[in-house]
């Protein structure tokens, strides 16, 4: 009963966040990706160190006033190698873009400023230093959820899954927390707690699915068949009318952003206008 209020309770909440999109920045992550890059070319002056400097999150100079730190940090590049700086930084766009795109933009906004609102708070409690690469480590968990398939190539050579990269950065993330000392080792859980509260369902789905995979798989596939036997189809593209049964190799996916989540083809889903 609990699990399925809180569904609920978040649905309410999505449906919250859509309406009201014209609220959000778009394009964050674009934003937060220039700002990266200004401050390495800042970097590279002769006063590079001390510009850096004045970005960083330290909680007794926040305390003394010097409050643009609050969000300042998040600018700070994640590595100050010139070609390992791009690579990151179109990678964290990527991922973000693709976020912003699928979820709407005051979702994605609160998604990324709730982990910046955690971390700041817990910092400044805590008086640990707080730094963007658990936040953007929370980006690439939220991408792997949800498209566990992504290819990328790695070394630029061999392709993998990006869920197998999220199960490394997982293990290397639980490892560094052990290997810290408090308050500093709570710090990276603190970060990608928005992570944990946007995918709380499906993380306990995860970790429960074996034990109901059987009996949920025979059902779902038997309203499956059902449905197809009755309609002629399971998917319909709402723009075009495509179905899976003619196309049988093109991907239909559903839009959030659509009044009771309306379908379309790979063709027409990130190119439609949303149904209020």
């Amino acid at each position: 009963m609990r699990a399925i209020e809180r569904s609920i309770s978040l649905n309410r909440f999505d449906r919250f966040l859509n309406r009201n999109n014209r609220y959000g920045i778009k394009n964050l992550m674009l934003y937060i990706i220039i700002g990266n890059a200004l401050v390495f070319l800042l970097s590279q002056t002769d006063r590079g160190l001390t510009i850096v400097s004045y970005f960083m999150f330290i909680p007794e100079l926040i305390l003394r006033g010097q409050i643009w730190r609050l969000i300042t940090f998040v600018f700070i590049p994640p590595t100050f190698n010139f070609l390992s700086l791009v690579l990151s930084l179109y990678f964290y766009y990527l991922i973000g873009s693709t976020l912003e795109r699928e979820w709407g933009v005051l979702k994605f906004n609160v998604y990324y400023l709730t982990g910046v609102i955690l971390t700041a708070v817990y910092s400044i409690l805590s008086g640990a230093a707080a730094s963007s690469f658990y936040l953007n480590l929370s980006l690439f968990f939220a991408f792997a959820m949800m498209f566990p398939d992504f290819q990328v190539l790695l070394f630029f050579i061999i392709p993998v899954k990006i869920k197998y990269l999220a199960y490394l950065d997982a293990a290397v993330f639980l490892f560094g927390m052990l290997l810290n000392r408090f308050p500093e080792n709570l710090l990276p859980l603190i970060a990608i707690a928005n992570f944990f509260l946007y995918f709380y369902g499906d993380i306990i789905s995860f970790f429960r699915g074996r034990r109901f995979t059987a009996k949920n798989t025979v059902s779902f596939k038997n309203k499956v068949r059902r449905m197809k036997r009755e309609r002629g189809y399971l998917h319909r593209c709402t723009t075009c009318g495509k179905t899976d049964t003619d196309y049988p190799d093109m991907e239909f996916r559903y839009c959030s952003l659509c009044r009771n989540y309306a379908c379309y083809c790979e063709e027409h889903i990130f190119d439609h206008t949303h149904i209020e």
